[in-house]
């Protein structure tokens, strides 16, 4: 790389922001920031905004500009507040935007950076569950690069780097198993938020965290991997690997396949995404052969991870199914984490909303997207 990148990191204060901010301490030779943003954690968001000098922030949530100005004031960084901000922020040019708000929250922002043609580092897979059929001809008519950041897109998309798309058979993504691996169903109806939360392999923020204990995260994957990739439903798969050494793996035609191997750290594959087209070296923790002589793999269950189930039954259907689907979780997660919802209730809750159904509003639009996610979420 010559020069410096210029980076705006949405989403600074969650686990993928802190990590993509830990690489940049790694390299201040090679990044300046633009743009820092946040939800509501103004505390934390100042205090990275003093400590990288970004030209501006964001605080999503209205509520904490003015102690966000006053905790600022004086260092020569712009405050905004709000979605609208957000969204306009988003549109100005910088070399690489890391896109790492959680859940359709972070659609908005993705959608106006793909309208001004920016590359655009994705940690956020609700954006293309949701809106994948919306977000993909656009990036293509404007020329924005979507960088995929999730381990395990990220690790197809290393592997299909110099490969013909009409070479691929079978792509497949690995899943951990969470903490309910080796559970039974009958001992999974009565897990604890504290439980669900605990994940043997990855560190990761509440809402993902549960997702990946409920195996959804793997399906709304999939959703996701089917518009990055451009496969259909049939091509596509996921198994259990719970060392989480292998991250994804791709057959092709003639029989072989390729796998893409490393620790269980997001920073490895944010680093791709940041030293893009060239590999951004860290000092990460080695990979240790000597303990990943064993790697097992096995089927995921579907009458243990209903989740899992219905996500897939979704893949390849119409965009409004996807959107269901991503909405009502997000509202079953949410209230299983405020103590309102028993663990089994999450997949009963969105499995009611798949076959309810969408009330005939059509996802043909940004907007239409909005309203049929509005409308799920307030039935």
């Amino acid at each position: 790389m010559t020069g410096k990148k210029r980076l705006s990191v949405f989403g600074a204060t969650g686990s993928v922001g802190s990590s993509t901010l830990s690489l940049i301490r790694e390299h201040p030779d090679k990044f300046a920031l633009h743009a820092l943003s946040a939800n509501s954690d103004y505390h934390s968001l100042a205090q990275l905004a003093q400590e990288f000098q970004p030209s501006c922030v964001v605080i999503a949530d209205e509520a904490f500009y003015t102690p966000l100005s006053e905790r600022l004031s004086g260092l020569g960084i712009t405050v905004l507040a709000g979605q609208k901000a957000l969204e306009e922020v988003a549109t100005q040019k910088v070399d690489l935007l890391v896109a790492a708000i959680v859940g359709l929250a972070g659609l908005a922002p993705v959608w106006r950076a793909v309208e001004a043609g920016q590359n655009i580092a994705l940690a956020n897979k609700e954006t293309l569950v949701a809106a994948g059929h919306l977000i993909m001809p656009a990036a293509e008519k404007n020329g924005a690069t979507l960088l995929p950041i999730d381990s395990e897109h990220n690790a197809i998309f290393q592997c299909l780097r110099y490969e013909s798309q009409a070479d691929i058979k079978k792509i497949i993504l690995t899943a951990s198993g969470g903490p309910f691996r080796e559970m039974s169903i009958a001992e999974m109806q009565n897990v604890t938020i504290e439980q669900a939360l605990l994940h043997p392999n990855w560190s990761m923020g509440p809402k993902v965290t549960i997702d990946s204990a409920t195996m959804m995260n793997k399906g709304l994957e999939l959703i996701e991997a089917a518009w990055l990739f451009d496969r259909g439903a049939e091509k596509l798969d996921a198994i259990i690997h719970p060392q989480s050494s292998i991250h994804g793996l791709v057959g092709f035609k003639d029989g072989s396949w390729l796998a893409q191997l490393g620790i269980a750290d997001m920073r490895v594959p944010i680093s791709y995404a940041l030293g893009w087209p060239d590999r951004l070296g860290w000092q990460g923790q080695d990979f240790d052969f000597s303990q990943a002589l064993q790697l097992d793999f096995a089927p995921i269950d579907g009458q243990k991870f209903p989740c899992f189930s219905l996500a897939k039954q979704v893949l390849g259907q119409s965009a409004e199914q996807a959107i269901i689907l991503n909405a009502a979780n997000e509202m079953a997660v949410a209230q299983f984490l405020a103590g309102e919802i028993g663990f089994a209730d999450i997949s009963t809750i969105v499995e009611r909303a798949l076959a309810a159904g969408d009330s005939g509003i059509k996802a043909h639009s940004y907007e239409a997207v909005i309203a049929l996610d509005r409308e799920i979420r307030q039935r």
